[in-house]
């Protein structure tokens, strides 16, 4: 069985959640509380030396980290990555967007303001200021298109990237602003299966 190392706080652990749950795999949840130091333990490190969840244990052992790649590898020879080159690529691209240009602000903020006790204040402008361009751009990507990736159906690029985009206001961000980001949100929701 498949085993996860996994915050349930984290959208980078949700997502991967979601994925097990919408291809209906059999896992193991281990809950792995990173704000008490629970990725930083000897066993831990062993298993995976960035210290990071989410991590999978595959049946044979082998781990892999990095949420994208775990969702990479669980959805292998599935719908929600494209057999187009191009609209694989295109999936790639926002992969590697979600993690340099969205997640470090959008769930960088939410962090400030949730778990860490921060005023609308306190939480660094910059923040903002990044997390509602990467709102923007999604915006205006999801005016043309219905999916992210451009495709008629959605692929892994929407998942990554609705796991805290959902959530965004919890950070400060007013998704209202963003009605097709909006009304994508519900979309993703609905065809990962997503709950709550």
């Amino acid at each position: 069985m498949l085993t996860i190392h996994g915050d349930i706080r984290s959208g980078n652990c949700l997502k991967v959640k979601w994925m097990l749950d919408a291809l209906g795999r059999d896992y193991q949840w281990i809950e792995v509380d990173i704000m008490s130091g629970e990725s930083r333990t000897p066993g831990f490190l062993l298993m995976n030396p960035a210290g990071q969840v989410p991590t999978l244990v595959l049946e044979d052992g082998r781990t892999l980290a990095q949420s994208n790649a775990i969702l990479l590898h669980l959805a292998d020879g599935t719908g929600w990555i494209p057999a187009d080159a191009y609209e694989r690529a295109r999936m790639f691209e926002w992969l590697f967007w979600e993690q340099y240009s969205h997640e470090p602000y959008v769930a960088v903020a939410r962090f400030q303001r949730v778990y860490a006790g921060k005023t609308a204040d306190e939480v660094e402008p910059r923040l903002i200021e990044r997390g509602n361009a990467a709102l923007a751009r999604m915006e205006a990507a999801l005016v043309r298109d219905a999916w992210l990736a451009g495709g008629e159906t959605p692929t892994l690029a929407d998942l990554a990237l609705v796991a805290y985009t959902r959530v965004a206001h919890e950070g400060g961000f007013d998704l209202a602003a963003y009605p097709f980001v909006q009304n994508w949100v519900g979309r993703v929701e609905a065809e990962f299966g997503i709950e709550g």
